[in-house]
């Protein structure tokens, strides 16, 4: 998989290694094109960060997207909806899976999409996962940061293959840099 530019600065500031480079962090559209996923990729996270209560077990949710989603698609009002198909029986897996009992008092998990429907993740397991609401950041907070990714996306601010790899690998990280610094 080539590498994503808007993914290479993210990790140096999740990382802490330095200040970003003075040059703007997104690609333009030329590079973004360039930097787009092979049609059959899915998601490979980022190994070299380490795993928090905040992330998902990237063996078992690493995080995969709908190859053939764009732009045009997941920014038209109610995409997202459109393509949701968890299946009930999804739900069980995914809990057990993690090794938490379904179903959980509301409010305290949510059956989470890693790479969220409006930013092209699709409905397999390995795109789900039992997200958290404590400690903050919780699935509320992930729900922000879609929001902010989804529109900068939507605004032509960046790339939506970045958005994806970037959320997959260290949402807490991007959460941080972006909505909540």
């Amino acid at each position: 998989m080539r590498a994503f530019p808007f993914l290479a600065l993210f990790l140096m500031v999740a990382c802490d290694t330095g200040p970003p480079p003075a040059a703007s962090p997104l690609p333009s559209p030329t590079e973004a094109a360039l930097v787009s996923p092979p049609a059959s990729a899915s998601i490979i996270p980022t190994p070299a960060l380490k795993p928090t209560a905040h992330l998902p077990d990237r063996n078992l949710t690493p995080g995969e997207i709908f190859p053939a989603a764009t732009v045009q698609q997941v920014c038209v009002s109610g995409y997202a909806g459109r393509v949701r198909n968890v299946l009930q029986a999804q739900y069980v897996q995914v809990y057990a899976s993690y090794g938490i009992r379904y179903p959980e008092p509301p409010g305290s998990y949510e059956l989470d999409h890693l790479v969220p429907l409006e930013l092209g993740g699709d409905n397999t397991n390995r795109n789900l996962w039992p997200e958290p609401a404590l400690p903050v950041p919780g699935f509320h907070q992930k729900d922000q940061l879609e929001n902010y990714l989804h529109d900068a996306v939507c605004g032509g601010g960046m790339a939506l293959a970045d958005a994806q790899a970037g959320i997959a690998s260290d949402w807490v990280a991007l959460y941080h840099h972006y909505v909540q610094p």
